[in-house]
């Protein structure tokens, strides 16, 4: 949850200082006052891309920081990235951007790059408006909104994959294993070879008067040669069959360096090619399942929640003026190469927004004001699957009014019950439904414009709806309509 906002010269702010609550939060004002400068400092501090422009004319560097009472999951970023983040500790993010370009960030005082910035304001925060692109809008989030809804056991996938992961890393190794041992085995046919070749060097009486009884023994151990010989050599020749020739040379090679070698030599042959096959056998028992099996369970479960999804987003659309529209949640399967520890399905939200009309991603198809009703209507059907703790809706109510406006108002309290809602708003509907409000106001001197926003009290509340109702010249009338807003609210 956001809990604070401290600006320092951002364009047409100057200093500003404001603390947030629980609840719905609305921030009101005239055309042109500075709620975009407002959500453009705090989107600087969540990571958005640091423009000098934003730096207050005449001053070295512009600066925001914003305080939270982060979620688990951003925490858990934090810990991974080595900062601490204790629970209950309050987490402070700070931009700062200087005129001439050039912009550091920091978290809890601690330097931080951009790109975790960003990730980490991701978490903390949803920004959901036309131009947002970290959002609902962004399809490589549709499948976790979607597992979130369905209440998928995605831990059980995960392990599953690693499994394989460490199943084939095993057959790999067992493989090189089998080659090398087939390599030993080359070397130990052309070693017999040698052998059979040998001739004594001259000088050499002991080893002439040992291959004179080796020849003694002629053809018995002939035969024994060659039997290893051919069981050694290049072709069908494997691990049963190193086994054979190390039988025959143990009981020949007692006394002759030669064939004591060679023996040795099969030996670590056959303890190679031993520990192969039994990685094989391990490789085997870890791969008795069929990996496609919980992918598929997965995939039948998540099929089954997108027409529950679908169903909700279908009965949240017509209030909200979209009745015309239609929403689909697409889960697609993936080819084998495209698998990975989330399962394998491509999961994607789609509009069409008139009957007959193609289907098609969100942001190729609605408008800036439609988008923000579909989104809205989404946020409602996945209210109780959890995401960001604070969630920002930029002029949702653009080009409505009347009972749509009071629908979406309705809406937004509802979504508040489990998150912290801040909403830029035109609609007295929706202003009048936010546990606390915020005017937007901009004055000048002559020489200096500057933007400011307070806390409105009970009355000034009163009269800003009734300014919203009437337009510049605030009657008793549209102050009685106000109050009778704020009653019903």
């Amino acid at each position: 949850m956001l809990t604070r906002l401290s600006i320092r010269d951002v364009v047409l702010i100057e200093a500003l200082d404001l603390d947030f609550g629980t609840g719905l939060g609305v921030l009101t004002g005239e055309t042109g006052a500075g709620k975009s400068i407002l959500l453009d400092a705090l989107g600087l501090a969540l990571g958005d891309r640091a423009d000098s422009g934003l730096v207050r004319q005449g001053c070295v560097q512009a600066s925001v920081s914003a305080s939270f009472d982060p979620p688990p999951a951003a925490r858990i970023l934090l810990s991974q990235s080595d900062i601490a983040a204790e629970p209950g500790e309050e987490l402070i993010v700070r931009r700062t951007v200087k005129a001439d370009g050039g912009s550091r960030a920091f978290v809890n005082d601690q330097p931080v790059s951009a790109a975790l910035l960003r990730e980490l304001g991701g978490l903390l925060v949803e920004i959901h408006g036309q131009h947002d692109d970290r959002g609902l809008i962004n399809p490589r989030g549709h499948r976790a909104l979607l597992d979130a809804f369905a209440r998928s056991d995605t831990v059980e996938i995960a392990r599953l994959w690693a499994a394989k992961v460490a199943a084939d890393a095993a057959i790999d190794s067992a493989r090189a294993a089998i080659e090398e041992a087939e390599r030993d085995r080359d070397w130990l046919s052309h070693s017999v070879a040698e052998l059979r070749s040998f001739a004594a060097e001259p000088g050499e009486e002991e080893a002439l008067a040992e291959r004179r009884a080796t020849m003694q023994r002629g053809a018995r151990i002939a035969e024994d040669v060659e039997a290893v010989r051919l069981l050694v050599e290049p072709g069908e020749a494997g691990l049963s069959k190193l086994r054979q020739a190390a039988r025959i040379l143990e009981r020949i090679a007692s006394g002759q360096p030669q064939l004591e070698d060679a023996l040795a030599s099969l030996d670590r042959a056959i303890i190679e090619g031993s520990m192969a096959e039994q990685r094989l056998v391990e490789a085997a028992a870890a791969l008795a399942f069929s990996p496609a099996d919980a992918a598929e369970r997965l995939s039948a479960h998540r099929t089954e929640a997108a027409v529950r999804l679908d169903k909700a987003v279908a009965n949240e659309l017509a209030p909200l003026r979209l009745e015309a529209a239609l929403f689909r949640t697409v889960v697609q399967s993936l080819g084998e190469g495209q698998w990975g520890p989330t399962g394998r399905d491509r999961v994607e939200f789609e509009i069409a927004t008139n009957p007959g009309a193609p289907f098609a991603p969100l942001t190729k198809i609605a408008s800036g004001g439609e988008l923000s009703r579909f989104i809205l209507a989404l946020k409602v059907a996945l209210a109780q699957s959890g995401g960001a703790a604070t969630m920002i809706f930029d002029e949702i109510d653009r080009g409505v009014g009347g009972a749509v406006a009071s629908a979406i108002g309705e809406r937004l309290a509802r979504l508040a019950d489990s998150a912290q809602l801040l909403v830029v708003t035109h609609s007295p509907q929706v202003a009048a439904r936010g546990d606390t409000h915020f005017l937007i106001a901009k004055s000048s001197d002559g020489t200096v414009t500057r933007t400011s926003v307070g806390a409105l009290d009970d009355v000034a509340r009163r009269e800003e709806i009734a300014r919203m109702l009437s337009g510049a010249d605030v009657t008793d009338e549209a102050r009685a309509q106000a109050g009778r807003l704020l009653e019903v609210a």
